[in-house]
């Protein structure tokens, strides 16, 4: 069995390598805010969903309306 060593492994030039990094990085950066939004909006639905909760319960809404239908 050869020794693992002893393979062959390319490896780009150091340039190359930079700006793999760089892409990489700058995909991540797209990603954390895309993940930030989305929390954001979260966030705010579920703020949205207590108003309405309280709203039903406080009669502020009718909801026996769309139940009827």
């Amino acid at each position: 069995m050869p020794d693992v060593k002893s393979f062959a492994s390319p490896i780009p030039p150091m340039s190359e390598q930079e700006d793999i990094v760089r892409e990489v990085l700058h995909r991540r950066d797209r990603i954390d805010a895309l993940i930030a939004k989305v929390r954001d909006a979260i966030d705010r639905l579920k703020e949205l969903r207590t108003a309405l909760i309280s709203a039903a319960v406080t009669g502020k809404i009718d909801v026996r309306e769309g139940a009827a239908g």
